[in-house]
This record gives structure tokens, C-alpha cells and sequence, in this order.
């Protein structure tokens, strides 16, 4: 049975920072795409980051916009683990964060993502 059980969250200041952990068990996922997603209350859930294996035999990695320059997604295919280093942390940041895995296609579609886990609360406060 695949798993996929995040951890790390918590409250922070403004401008602190956060490391999110997603350990994935019941199969191998080196060749999937692993992403984090967020949901704020209210809101739907958007697309954060992703890293994905390429033609090119390397892992790339994708951000939205609004977190671009103060997020760095990682992975570590030994684990079947995959991180999120959160600086600069704003409280419009704060939502519940969302691990996903999938062979997608495009990296931003919540669809593409097969296996989900129950999310880790980031509450950034002002």
C-alpha cells in the first residue's frame, strides 16, 4: 500500500523558515514526479513545487511564481523522501501543505498526481 506521510510544519514568524519532509512508502519513486502542493482555508489547492526526472537524466525542479527564490524542492531517491525548504516565510504562505506523487504531465495539474498524503499545517504569523 503506498504512503505518503508529510512532516515538518508548524507555527513560524514572518520571514522564519521551515523544512517539510515527504516520506513515500509501498513502491519505488524514482521515477516519479514529486510535488507539494498547499491549500489555504477558503482557497483551492495550488501548485507549489515539483521535481521530476527528465530526458536529460536529471531531476528538474518547478515552482509557482509566488514562491520562486524563497523555496527549494529536493529529493532523496535513497529514502523515497522528498523536501521543501521554506524561507522567507510570509503569512500569505500559510495553508496546509499537500505531498503528491504521480507520472504526470504536467507538473501544476492536480489530477496528474496518483497518491496524495494528508497534509502538514504552515502557519506563518505577522
Amino acid at each position: 500500500q503506498v504512503q505518503l506521510v508529510e512532516s515538518g510544519g508548524g507555527l513560524v514568524q514572518d520571514g522564519g523558515s521551515l523544512r517539510l519532509s515527504c516520506a513515500a512508502s509501498g513502491r519505488t519513486f524514482s521515477s516519479y514526479t514529486l510535488a507539494w502542493f498547499r491549500q489555504a482555508p477558503g482557497k483551492e489547492r495550488e501548485f507549489v513545487s515539483a521535481i521530476r526526472w527528465s530526458s536529460m537524466s536529471a531531476y528538474y525542479a518547478f515552482y509557482a511564481d509566488s514562491v520562486k527564490g524563497r523555496f527549494t524542492i529536493s529529493r532523496d531517491n535513497r529514502k523515497n523522501t522528498v523536501y521543501l525548504q521554506m524561507n522567507s516565510l510570509k503569512p500569505e504562505d500559510t495553508a496546509v501543505y499537500y505531498c503528491a506523487a504521480g507520472l504526470v504531465g504536467l507538473e501544476y495539474r492536480k489530477p496528474d498526481y496518483n497518491y496524495w498524503g494528508q497534509g502538514t499545517q504552515v502557519t506563518v504569523a505577522s
